[in-house]
């Protein structure tokens, strides 16, 4: 049982022979990603990277049955790509591209929940569930299965819980990178919510940053759900200045509670365990597991 991805996901790419593209299809398919084709439209019939190239996503998931897709599209067209697949009967949309129109993403996300379609991002760093699937641009070597969950609006703050996960022998189940976008396909609580459903997983590092409301709410929602796993929780933005968006754009402190402070307070009361430098997330796990980090 994992979350999101696994070994036998079938997973398309779209932008496939692009830059960014091809050079992370070629990393997930050295990491054991079941990569089973892509689309580049007008480039159908090829092949790259040893796998076929389609023009649509409907004839990719008519030919390969795919089941998750990843997306490398230019933002101006990245939201049509996510309605396209999830038109074409995909069940997991992972979007990678950064800078999409917020107008845009409104009509994407509207779209893709009519379908009742899973879309993690945009602007993320994808998903991976340990030794099994990649679907992101993380790099891979980090995570070694486990037992933790991880969910973070970060993409270099994963990497980094993830190595001291498995450094402390805790280990990774599945790392959600949900995305720094104002407009995100899953929030914090519901990627929190798949993790704490999950059997293989005993425990989850959350990480947030400033702006928005979406730690409260997933640390309310723990709360509400009787605290079931220990959660290590890390907020990102402790000094950064009021008004003024800090490297994403979803990380700007609007009013009194998205303050780093006041998310943190929110999550101490909610029985999150909250720690101060993102150093402190495998070791805190790790006393809350009664091993030596």
């Amino acid at each position: 049982m994992s979350v999101l991805v696994n070994k036998s996901s079938k997973i398309i790419v779209q932008g496939f022979t692009g830059k960014e593209g091809s050079f992370h299809a070629e990393q997930m398919i050295a990491y054991g990603t079941n990569v089973v084709g892509g689309i580049t439209p007008g480039k159908g019939g090829q092949s790259h990277l040893d796998r076929p190239v389609f023009n649509t996503v409907s004839d990719a998931v008519k030919a390969t049955g795919a089941d998750v897709s990843i997306i490398f599209v230019p933002p101006a067209f990245a939201a049509d790509g996510i309605m396209e697949a999830a038109d074409a009967g995909i069940q997991v949309i992972v979007c990678i591209t950064e800078g999409i129109p917020v107008a845009d993403m409104m009509k994407a996300k509207a779209y893709v929940k009519e379908r009742g379609v899973r879309l993690i991002g945009p602007n993320c760093p994808g998903v991976i569930t340990a030794d099994e699937a990649k679907v992101g641009i993380m790099p891979g070597f980090v995570f070694k299965k486990g037992k933790i969950g991880i969910v973070s609006k970060s993409g270099t703050l994963t990497y980094e819980a993830a190595d001291q996960l498995v450094k402390a022998g805790l280990g990774v189940t599945t790392a959600i990178g949900i995305g720094g976008d104002p407009i995100i396909g899953t929030t914090t609580r519901e990627a929190v919510e798949l993790l704490m459903n999950d059997p293989e997983t005993e425990g989850i590092v959350m990480i947030g940053e400033i702006g928005g409301q979406l730690e409260a709410e997933a640390a309310r929602w723990i709360k509400a759900d009787g605290n079931r796993k220990p959660v290590v929780g890390f907020i990102a933005g402790e000094t950064a200045p009021k008004g003024r968006t800090m490297g994403h754009a979803g990380a700007i402190v609007g009013g009194d509670d998205d303050t780093a402070q006041a998310k943190k307070a929110i999550l101490r009361e909610c029985g999150v365990e909250v720690v101060d430098s993102p150093a402190h997330i495998g070791p805190r796990m790790a006393e809350l597991f009664g091993v030596k980090a």
